[in-house]
């Protein structure tokens, strides 16, 4: 589900539910936020490397356990693991790594917001699928991706559905580095050895001067949004994506 290794004070956690292109059920969701937590913690850790198993760097949350939820449950509220995770990026005081090995959709994407450096394989792709899905943005993407690329490029990203190239990513400023796949991982490892070498009390002191200002907009655009997402999930456009998603699904283990 989630493998951990640690060399040079620098820690990379790999999402390994390869068989759903790492989309996060309950339990990634709690495993990610208790290891990055437990990162946090660690005097051993001056950075943090996320990456994925297989083809996917992260699917988003997983359409199966959307479907399943207790409808009378608000979906981000309670226990519901992706709450806690937000709020652990926010709340991450270390540098925070991505290198996105694959196909990055829904908060495989967002999540790319809250990384201080983004690597990205060229074979990779990201997307924002929440309009096909009949619901909101999420992880303060609409707060972050403006930010990060500038309004109209967030306006496309979050309104349209569509695929977005390594090259695009780069271009538009959410990505850093385009790497060939098989030098992905050795050169965020590179990088992230280089920053490691560092004071820690150090490299935390600069994280927490530079997110000081968006603390507070980061909140208030995941309140925004999760409103947004409770009004809309369980919706008309909602219940149609997800039925289409269950009969897709359905029609290729058939063909299996």
């Amino acid at each position: 589900m989630l493998t951990i290794e640690t060399h040079n004070r620098v820690r990379t956690m790999t999402f390994a539910r390869v068989e759903a292109l790492n989309a996060f059920d309950e339990a990634l969701y709690h495993a990610t936020s208790g290891a990055l937590a437990g990162a946090a913690d660690d005097g051993d850790v001056a950075v943090v490397i996320l990456t994925g198993a297989g083809r996917g760097f992260c699917a988003g949350t997983d359409l199966q356990d959307m479907l399943d939820r207790d409808p009378s449950v608000p979906f981000t509220e309670g226990a519901h693991g992706f709450r806690r995770l937000v709020s652990t990026f926010i709340d991450f005081p270390k540098p925070l790594l991505c290198a996105v090995n694959g196909v990055g959709v829904g908060l495989g994407t967002t999540m790319l917001g809250f990384a201080d450096l983004v690597f990205m394989s060229a074979e990779a792709r990201l997307k924002c699928p929440f309009t096909s899905l009949g619901i909101a943005p999420e992880a303060a993407s609409t707060y972050l991706l403006p930010e990060l690329v500038g309004r109209q490029n967030a306006a496309w990203i979050l309104m349209s559905s569509e695929w977005i190239s390594a090259d695009e990513a780069a271009a538009m400023g959410l990505v850093w580095k385009v790497c060939q796949p098989q030098e992905l991982l050795p050169t965020a490892t590179r990088y992230a050895e280089r920053l490691a070498a560092q004071p820690i009390e150090s490299l935390v002191a600069v994280k927490q001067a530079m997110q000081a200002p968006h603390v507070e907009n980061l909140r208030a655009a995941l309140r925004r949004e999760n409103a947004l997402i409770d009004a809309l999930v369980g919706g008309p456009a909602n219940v149609k994506a997800l039925a289409e998603f269950t009969a897709a699904r359905s029609a290729t283990e058939r063909g299996r």
